[in-house]
């Protein structure tokens, strides 16, 4: 059996313009938002997100394919992380600003809580 590989981009191909279109919309950023919160890998399940799964797995592959998150497989769950390492060195500042930016946004509704484990 083979396993499920989802292609990324290189962390030099990784475009300025690419992750903040892919930051722009308000439900890739709540997906940020979280992840960030969590500090690791979470399954697409663990983010609540009020679009369809299709619209969903559309978000996630978005954001994969500008090198904003990971996904891996384990087992029969897709794991998503942030590529904090290396928007952190292409970007310095950036991703820490436009999570704080949705925090603040969000202060009503309180920070993102990540799965207890």
């Amino acid at each position: 059996m083979t396993a499920r590989v989802l292609e990324h981009p290189p962390a030099e191909e990784i475009r300025l313009e690419e992750v903040l279109h892919a930051l722009a919309d308000p439900a890739r950023l709540e997906i940020v938002r979280f992840l960030a919160a969590a500090g690791g890998e979470v399954p697409c399940s663990a983010i609540d997100l009020a679009v369809s799964k299709s619209t969903t797995t559309h978000h996630y592959r978005v954001l994969r394919e500008a090198g904003v998150i990971s996904q891996v497989y384990r087992g029969t769950s897709k794991l998503n992380g942030l590529r904090r390492a290396d928007l952190d060195r292409l970007f310095p500042g950036l991703l820490d600003s436009v999570v704080n930016a949705a925090e603040g946004r969000r202060a009503d509704t309180g920070p993102a809580t990540p799965p207890t484990p």
